[in-house]
C-alpha cells in the first residue's frame, strides 16, 4: 500500500459523534508510553499527523484521521496510565470499551507492546479482554531498533507463550520501529489485504 493521503477528521469521545461507518477501521492502542504515536506518523509517512508527547497519557480521545480517502486509522487513548484520577481513568475505560464493542466497522485492533519488556499482565489482560469479546487483533511490537534482534525475537517468543496459556493460536505479530521504519510495508500490507475484502455494515444513523 502507498500512502497518498492522510488526513485529520475529528477528536471526540462520543460513538454517535464518529463519522458513519461506512469504511473500514483500524484502532491503534497500547500502553501511554509505548510509542503510538510515532508509529502512527511513520506509516502513513506524515510527521506530527499524530501529537508526539514527552508526556504519556497525551491521547484523551478517539482521533480519526482518514488514509487515502480509503480507510480509518483511529488513534485510542492509551491504558496503564497512573497519573490520572480513577473517575477519569474509569471514564476513558468505558468509552474505550463502547468504542471497541459497538464500531461496526471496526476491522482489526493494533495492540501495540513495547519489544524491550518482559509480557506485562496489563498487556496481555487487554489482549484477552478483546479475545472474550470475539474482537479481531494483531500485535504490532514497537521500539525494536533500541536493542538486538535477539532480545526482540525472546520478549515475543515469551509473550507468544503467555498468550496461549488462554489463546489456541496467537495472531497475526508485526515487529516495528518508528526510528528505521521497520515493519511499515508489512502492517500497511496486512491493512491492505482487510480492506480487499470489507463490505460496508448495516447501521443505525444516530
Amino acid at each position: 500500500m502507498i500512502i497518498k493521503s492522510a488526513e485529520f477528521v475529528c477528536s471526540n469521545t462520543q460513538i454517535s459523534k464518529l463519522p458513519p461507518p461506512v469504511k473500514p477501521e483500524y484502532a491503534f492502542i497500547g500502553r501511554s508510553n509505548v510509542g503510538k504515536s510515532s508509529l502512527i506518523n511513520m506509516l502513513v509517512q506524515k510527521k506530527g499527523l499524530a501529537k508526539t508527547s514527552q508526556t504519556p497519557g497525551k491521547t484523551q480521545l478517539i482521533n480519526h484521521f482518514i488514509i487515502n480517502d480509503n480507510w480509518y486509522l483511529v488513534d485510542l487513548p492509551g491504558y496503564g496510565y497512573a497519573r490520572i484520577s480513577k473517575s477519569k481513568k474509569e471514564d476513558w475505560d468505558k468509552f474505550i470499551r463502547n468504542y471497541l464493542n459497538k464500531r461496526e466497522s471496526l476491522q482489526c485492533v493494533m495492540v501495540l507492546i513495547d519489544s524491550r519488556l518482559e509480557p506485562q499482565k496489563i498487556d496481555l489482560e487487554f489482549c484477552n479482554m478483546l479475545g472474550e469479546k470475539g474482537l479481531p487483533f494483531a500485535l504490532i511490537f514497537t521500539k525494536a531498533d533500541k536493542q538486538s534482534a535477539t532480545k526482540t525475537d525472546q520478549n515475543i517468543a515469551k509473550f507468544r507463550k503467555a498468550l496461549l496459556a488462554t489463546f489456541e493460536e496467537v495472531p497475526d505479530i508485526f515487529i516495528t520501529s518508528s526510528e528505521t521504519g521497520l515493519g511499515k510495508d508489512e502492517v500497511l500490507n496486512f491493512i491492505d489485504g482487510i480492506n480487499k475484502n470489507f463490505e460496508v455494515p448495516d447501521y443505525k444513523q444516530f
